[in-house]
């Protein structure tokens, strides 16, 4: 009884991390996925539906560009 005692617990927090962290890393990848979309569909004001892979290679490169 002793040993459940103290698994419950530590089994609850574990819980909790991991809820946590998959609640996290899907918010995120939604505020990511919506950061594109918008970037997408308006750029210089004009409705694009889908940019080429040519120019989503170009927006890539020059993102990393100024990470640097």
């Amino acid at each position: 009884m002793d040993g459940l005692q103290i698994a419950l617990p530590i089994l609850g927090v574990v819980a909790a991390a991991a809820v946590t962290f998959y609640a996290v890393s899907f918010s995120e990848l939604r505020e990511k996925s919506f950061k594109d979309l918008e970037e997408s569909e308006y750029e210089d004001g004009v409705y694009r539906p889908s940019p080429s892979s040519r120019e989503r290679r170009a927006r890539r490169q020059a993102n990393k560009i100024n990470k640097k």
